[in-house]
Order: C-alpha cells, then sequence, then structure tokens
C-alpha cells in the first residue's frame, strides 16, 4: 500500500536532496519519473522494510536484505535533519547478522560516515551509459549505533 508514496518520496528526494552532488542527467537516470510500482514494491517485500509516519505522511524508509546489505534510506526532502534517517538506520542494523554494506552516495556519504561505516570502495556506477560515483560502505555489527 506505501509503494506509491515511497517512490515518488524516492523521486523527489533524489531531485532536490543530491542535486547539490549530481548532474541533472545522473539524476534522470538514476531516479526516473515513471517507475514499475509492481517491481519496486516486491523489492521492498523481499526486504526488511521500515517507513516513518507523521501524520498520516510518509517522511522516511529504508530497507535491508537478509545478507545485510542496506538498499535503500530516504527522508522527505522537507523532514531532513531531524533524526529521521538515524532512527532509521539504526532499526535497521539492529535486522543484520553481520557486516552492514551499503552503496552510498556522495550525498550520503558523510552520514554513513558518522554513524562508523568505512569506505571500502568508490567506484562508477553506469545507468543508460551515464556514470554515478558512490561509495561501498562497511560497517561491523559490533559497531551499531
Amino acid at each position: 500500500a506505501d509503494s506509491k508514496e515511497t517512490r515518488e518520496l524516492f523521486y523527489d528526494t533524489v531531485h532536490c536532496i543530491n542535486k547539490k552532488d549530481y548532474q541533472k542527467e545522473q539524476l534522470d537516470v538514476w531516479a526516473k519519473k515513471e517507475a514499475d510500482l509492481e517491481k519496486w514494491n516486491q523489492s521492498l517485500l523481499n526486504n526488511h522494510s521500515l517507513v516513518a509516519i507523521d501524520e498520516g505522511k510518509i517522511i522516511g524508509f529504508g530497507d535491508i536484505d537478509n545478507s545485510g546489505y542496506l538498499d535503500r534510506l530516504f527522508v522527505h526532502k522537507d523532514y531532513q535533519r531531524r533524526g529521521i534517517a538515524t532512527y532509521l538506520c539504526n532499526q535497521l542494523e539492529r535486522y543484520a547478522k553481520g557486516k552492514i554494506t551499503v552503496q552510498a552516495s556522495i550525498t550520503a556519504k558523510p552520514f554513513f560516515e558518522k554513524r562508523g561505516y568505512r569506505v571500502r570502495k568508490a567506484q562508477e556506477v553506469y545507468r543508460e551509459g551515464i556514470a554515478l560515483t558512490n561509495y561501498v560502505m562497511e560497517k561491523d555489527r559490533r559497531n551499531l549505533g
């Protein structure tokens, strides 16, 4: 039931918050306006997914899979810097059994570094021939919090 709202939040957040670190053409291939909501929903159902709600509105969401890969963590553009990502991340990290990995954007990298994640490698991910820089980061479960 939340797939349309989480998908819109993802799109808006990427295009508003990440625009300081990525060019428009990069944002457009990262978060397209049109999306396969069934595929999006299934990916969230396959993982341990959480949403943050304020007055009936989804203001953040995140998900992690059984291997400890934190796939998504996004907070509505109007609710940034209020502890929502921290709360969601705390809960998602508790679900992990071992090491936690994430592919963090340039924008999200400082957030994860403050949480004890370490960069394993910088990489270029290509979508439709357009390169996006991100960072494979890892955190040992013993350093949660």
